[in-house]
């Protein structure tokens, strides 16, 4: 069911817990600020914050419940890139899993497709916007084509599918973030401006839901 004008925009927010090579990872701490952050802008908004364990059954069974649970609006997930130093908005999920890595579960995929025969899936035009509002903020933020072969691109996938079921959210869009600094003496994005710059691209994503919704009551007569 759709919102009607005048409910809350729903907004499932997304990170992953640690994985083979990761002890730590920045997306959990990030999704819980960026999900209990006081501002009026966020006043009619609910936040709906979740971490995936970093696994393909996790990813499989969970965001389903969460989107039947909540109906979500929109979907903004985030993962971790530990070898790339600035942000990445990805633009589009590559049908490709690796068959090498086992996920944290100690699970290797038998094939290197998540559906055979299928083209790379794109997030949509809405990309662009969310890219330009991180850069407005100062970030050294990339748009990138790449979202790798792994659990962030595999969610990736997912959350695309998901805005095309029906009661679905009208978009869905994945972060990756870099390994932030753990000194003073690190050329590192700080957890302050990794938190500035999720926070804006969060409250472009609100608006860009708020357009959706209006078009879609105006449609339905609403």
């Amino acid at each position: 069911m759709l919102n009607c004008p005048g409910t809350s925009p729903r907004i499932l927010i997304t990170g992953f817990g640690p994985f083979p090579g990761a002890p730590v990872n920045p997306t959990q701490a990030l999704v819980r600020k960026l999900a209990t952050l006081r501002r009026p802008a966020f006043a009619d908004i609910t936040r709906i914050a979740h971490i995936f364990d970093v696994t393909y059954a996790t990813v499989d069974r969970e965001l389903p419940e969460l989107i039947a649970r909540h109906r979500p609006d929109a979907l903004l997930m985030f993962g971790l890139a530990a070898r790339t130093p600035y942000i990445r908005i990805e633009t589009r999920a590559r049908n490709a899993v690796s068959m090498l890595w086992p996920d944290a579960g100690h699970t290797t995929v038998r094939r290197a497709s998540i559906v055979p025969g299928a083209d790379a899936q794109m997030f949509g035009p809405h990309t662009t916007r969310l890219f330009r509002a991180a850069l407005a903020g100062g970030a050294d933020v990339h748009s990138s084509r790449d979202a790798g072969r792994y659990l962030c691109n595999y969610l990736s996938w997912r959350g695309i599918e998901a805005t095309r079921a029906p009661g679905g959210p009208h978009l869905a869009a994945f972060v990756h973030v870099p390994l932030l600094a753990q000194d003073t003496t690190s050329h590192r994005m700080t957890s302050d401006e990794l938190t500035d710059t999720g926070e804006a691209i969060l409250l472009e994503m609100i608006r860009m839901t708020r357009v959706k919704l209006g078009d879609a009551a105006r449609n339905s007569g609403v």
